[in-house]
């Protein structure tokens, strides 16, 4: 038996495996993937319990269909929930998501009562408070996976605009998951030196435009979801619980006030720690982020009305 902690992953599609695979590749914790799909959670399991030995981490995967095996979590990634299909509208992937992301939060609360829950599943602002509201935890310990994917591919096209190391690049995307994110030109510097003086505005208007249509943009190349970049996006969240390195992350969280936007989840800087959601860190954004966020929220208000819990 195991001494090591354990992280569940729900949803064995391509972001859960991913974030599963990112997360057996650190070896600090065992991973229990979930998947309705009979064989699919087992399946992908088995081939990454097979590659520790090529690239040197313990096999300690294990795929289910049911919830046993998870009992225990230190920490639940919920990525389950049908990708958004042809003719379906916002609201229809918010009805039908609603109730996948309901059920898998009894299931994972009912088995392990202290984890902290991701969410990564979409729309993914609306999904934060359907998990929240169902598992009945406090705001610290139900967050969402956004910001950190938007930022990274944010400082993607800065790294490629300025022939930098995208390990140099300082950025960050606030707001709701989807085109009304807003990238925080001030706050975002290369090397220590501000973007405005490496690169003029109307470039960095394109670099912000193609951040906040980053999703779709892969949508069109691949016909689905992407899943590298959002599986290791949740993963690094992960990590800052489990080894409670007190990172600062753009995150999903649940805001009373902050920002001037009071009871909804909208994503904004955190410090990500053993205890959730340690701290929200309040930026001094220049007047036109602030009307930004403040359009963000109010778009992100009309998804959450579509809720039933």
């Amino acid at each position: 038996m195991s001494a090591r902690r354990k992280v569940t992953v729900v949803g064995a599609g391509n972001v859960g495996a991913t974030c599963a695979q990112v997360l057996a590749t650190r070896d600090y914790a065992d991973v229990v993937l979930v998947d309705i799909k009979e064989g699919l959670p087992q399946g992908k399991a088995l081939d990454i319990n097979q590659m520790g030995k090529l690239l040197g981490y313990e096999p300690n995967v294990v795929g289910t269909n049911g919830y046993d095996e998870t009992a225990g979590s230190a920490v639940v990634v919920i990525t389950a929930g049908l990708p958004r299909g042809p003719g379906m509208s916002r609201d229809d992937l918010v009805t039908t998501n609603e109730k996948i992301v309901k059920d898998v939060t009894e299931n994972v609360v009912g088995a392990s009562p202290d984890a902290i829950l991701i969410v990564v599943s979409n729309p993914l602002d609306a999904m934060c408070h359907v998990a929240k509201n169902v598992s009945g935890r406090p705001r610290e310990r139900v967050v969402g996976m956004a910001g950190i994917l938007d930022t990274a591919r944010f400082a993607t096209f800065i790294a490629w605009e300025t022939g930098s190391s995208v390990k140099d690049v300082t950025a960050l995307v606030l707001g709701g998951h989807g085109d009304q994110m807003v990238p925080v030109v001030s706050a975002t510097s290369v090397g220590g030196v501000p973007l405005r003086r490496l690169v003029g505005e109307e470039r960095i208007r394109a670099l912000v435009e193609r951040t906040a249509k980053g999703g779709g943009e892969l949508v069109q190349l691949l016909g689905t979801s992407a899943w590298y970049a959002p599986g290791a996006a949740a993963a690094q969240m992960v990590d800052a619980i489990m080894l409670d390195e007190k990172r600062v992350l753009p995150c999903t969280a649940y805001l009373q006030g902050e920002y001037g936007i009071d009871e909804l989840y909208m994503g904004v800087p955190v410090r990500l720690g053993a205890g959730g959601v340690e701290a929200i860190v309040e930026l001094d954004l220049d007047e036109s982020e602030r009307e930004a966020l403040a359009a963000s929220a109010a778009a992100v208000r009309d998804v959450v009305a579509v809720l039933t819990t």
